[in-house]
């Protein structure tokens, strides 16, 4: 610890972690020498300094404690993160592997993300830095450009995610590697114009780039043909916010409360599945354009109101932008989480957008699992199973459930969804009956779906 008077200390905690033997997928631990020859100074951009090393660490519950006691500290902290992501089957969360995590150990021996999320959100905004250098599996990786990689409100976070290497393949920590060396070479330039440089020494062909800056500024984004996350600062609720639920197959983000109002009260309800009523078909405003092709990243460059970051999440997600999307929108969810707590009106508003915009990246499985889930708390909130916002929940659980192609994805899918249309049938026969129609001929480990 390099100490003195009068003085800010800041703490920067390196964590290197990977599988042993053939999982291994990143040379973590090399990332270890080349930062610990930085200045303690420089790592936390304080004068005084305390470093802390974690290299292949074994238990899940050791990361947890180093993290809490770090984040317990009350000047700057600075996370640097090398590593790989996996995901877990059963809940389908992100975790951190480390030295003794196998694919049937995940949830035993990996760190979850959400682990790291909870202990940073409870610091005071704009003292943490989180830089990660990480690559992900292919599980994660198909996750993570639905859903992206977010801390929370309040946290910077700078990094790159390599997406899974050739088979008996390990990468090198090129990420951070670059930091080390830049610092090392005598400059100190700022922490995004840092991060692009390094980005730009790692390479960014096919990578997700992480770009998140502390409110109220916008970060820059990497101009380079990789995809990268920027936010603004975080709205204080959502129930007022510009989206409302509508009727599926209309547009969801852009309605206000007044708009949804004056739809006429006879426009007839989807059909069960999603279809559209005979003689209704909806207007197409929600049509996902074609993702843009690798080298074409096209930046957000509108002006955005600092009260609401929905335009800006709306326009990455038709640009093809979905992991910006989702990144951002993720990080709205959990302040919003912290400041009003799960189950709050304005939480269930996170995750109807969440839900929405895995239907515009064309992941009706998801999509499906989150409506269900914002009609659940709907409920779970004593809203009445006739309520409109309800109703919307179901339908588009529905309908985004007749999309999924997976029958295996399907068919887990479905008691989930069969107990929800038992509560919230619809203002249209049949739609229960439509679910077990299509179970009929999904296929099961023993044969047809009977228990519905």
């Amino acid at each position: 610890m390099i100490t003195g008077e009068d003085t800010v200390s800041g703490t920067a905690l390196l964590l290197a972690a990977a599988p042993a033997g053939k999982g291994c997928l990143i040379d973590a631990a090399s990332a270890l020498p080349a930062l610990a020859a930085v200045s303690p100074s420089t790592l936390t951009g304080t004068a005084a300094a305390t470093v802390i090393e974690l290299a292949d660490p074994l238990a899940p519950q050791t990361v947890l404690t180093r993290i809490r006691a770090a984040a317990a500290t009350a000047g700057p902290l600075s996370l640097y993160i090398a590593g790989q992501l996996h995901l877990d089957h059963k809940q389908r969360l992100v975790h951190l592997a480390l030295a003794r995590t196998t694919p049937t150990t995940l949830r035993y021996t990996g760190l979850p993300w959400h682990w790291l999320t909870g202990e940073l959100k409870l610091r005071r905004p704009g003292t943490t830095t989180v830089v990660v250098d990480l690559v992900a599996d292919a599980e994660a990786w198909e996750q993570l450009g639905v859903e992206g990689l977010a801390l929370g409100y309040g946290t910077r976070l700078y990094g790159r995610v390599a997406p899974p290497p050739p088979r008996r393949t390990i990468i090198a920590p090129a990420y951070l590697n670059a930091y080390a060396a830049i610092w090392r070479s005598g400059a100190q330039p700022p922490l995004a114009q840092l991060h692009q440089q390094a980005a730009t020494r790692a390479g960014t062909e096919g990578a997700l780039l992480l770009a998140v800056d502390a409110p109220p500024a916008l970060t820059a984004p990497v101009e380079d043909g990789a995809r990268t996350v920027q936010r603004a600062a975080p709205v204080q609720g959502g129930a007022a916010s510009g989206w409302q639920p509508v009727s599926e197959g209309r547009p969801v983000f852009g309605e206000s409360r007044a708009a949804s109002a004056s739809t006429p009260a006879s426009a007839s309800p989807p059909a069960p599945g999603g279809a559209p009523a005979p003689g209704s078909e909806p207007e197409r405003h929600d049509r996902t354009p074609a993702p843009p092709p690798p080298g074409s990243h096209a930046p957000v460059t509108a002006e955005l109101p600092a009260d609401d970051p929905h335009p800006a999440i709306l326009a990455a997600a038709r640009a093809g932008r979905h992991t910006e999307a989702a990144t951002i929108a993720a990080m709205w969810e959990s302040e919003t989480l912290r400041m009003y707590g799960p189950g709050s009106t304005q939480a269930i508003h996170w995750l109807e957008v969440r839900a929405d915009l895995a239907r515009l990246a064309q992941d009706a499985a998801r999509s499906c699992e989150l409506w269900t889930a914002a009609a659940e708390a709907r409920l779970a909130r004593r809203q009445p199973p006739g309520d409109e916002e309800v109703e919307a929940a179901a339908d588009r659980a529905h309908h985004q459930w007749e999309q999924i192609d997976d029958q295996a994805r399907a068919g887990l899918l479905a008691p989930a969804l069969v107990a929800l249309r038992r509560q919230v049938p619809g203002r249209r026969p049949g739609a229960l009956q439509a679910i077990e129609r299509r179970l009929e001929n999904l296929p099961s480990a023993h044969g047809k779906f009977t228990a519905f």
